[in-house]
């Protein structure tokens, strides 16, 4: 029996060591920093933009926020004993946002009207109401803060130790029992109210600086209506509205 002792050939690239293939280690060190590093900067890029996201969003509500409100601090008594001096209020800015619809056709060709069509879409300013305007007086820069007595078209009449609107004594329960004067004067002028103004007056009559002196407000220097007080603590809570039941068969 004689055996066939040429060698067998074998060719090496039919050949693969699968444990090689299946568990190649990392090439060294620096690759698994390198990993590292990439999500290192990942972490710092997302946080970064989340902290730009909120600033911004906290920008657009606080702009949002300061067009509809705005904060007040009393200054002074004569708001009495109705508001005190130091309290403080948020004004509701768009109260008496208004709009003149003529105005928004006037630019067109033979379109032009000589008076105005002005719309209010939530409220006029209302008798009662305690609204902060800037200064009427030259050269003051503090807004003034008052309540509204006379509306458009009324005659204000100020003698026998009251208010009168239209001949008809106001019952203004919020006074404490104060009477109303025009300074040293136990009478003013009548004042009848124009269009697009109204008259106001304090609630301390005897330490205010009001329409009994500058006359009657414009509506367009009204900021706003004071709506909430929130300082001190004592006081928190919405701003109330009188009613005159007195005036309700002539409004």
């Amino acid at each position: 029996m004689t055996f066939d002792e040429r060698p067998v050939r074998t060719t090496d690239h039919h050949v693969m060591d699968s444990s090689s293939a299946l568990h190649d280690p990392p090439n060294d060190a620096s690759d698994l920093a390198g990993e590292q590093d990439k999500t290192e900067e990942k972490g710092r890029t997302s946080m970064l933009r989340e902290i730009v996201e909120t600033l911004i969003l906290a920008l657009i509500i606080f702009v949002a926020v300061r067009s509809v409100v705005l904060n007040f601090r009393v200054d002074g008594l004569s708001m009495m004993p109705s508001l005190q001096n130091n309290e403080m209020l948020l004004v509701n800015r768009n109260a008496y946002f208004n709009f003149d619809t003529y105005a928004m056709v006037d630019w067109l060709p033979l379109v032009d009207h000589d008076d105005e069509n002005v719309v209010y879409p939530f409220d006029p300013p209302k008798r009662g109401d305690i609204i902060v305007f800037n200064p009427p007086v030259e050269g003051e820069d503090k807004p003034y803060i008052k309540r509204v007595i006379g509306l458009p078209g009324e005659t204000v009449e100020i003698h026998n130790d009251g208010v009168y609107i239209d001949g008809e004594r106001l019952d203004e329960e919020y006074l404490g029992g104060e009477e109303t004067y025009c300074g040293r004067q136990q009478a003013c002028p009548d004042v009848v109210v124009p269009e697009g103004s109204v008259f106001v007056l304090g609630d301390n009559r005897d330490n205010s600086t009001d329409s009994r002196r500058f006359g009657t407000v414009d509506v367009d220097r009204i900021i706003g209506k004071a709506w909430v007080t929130y300082w001190p603590r004592d006081v928190i809570g919405v701003v109330p509205h009188y009613e005159y039941p007195e005036l309700s068969n002539q409004e």
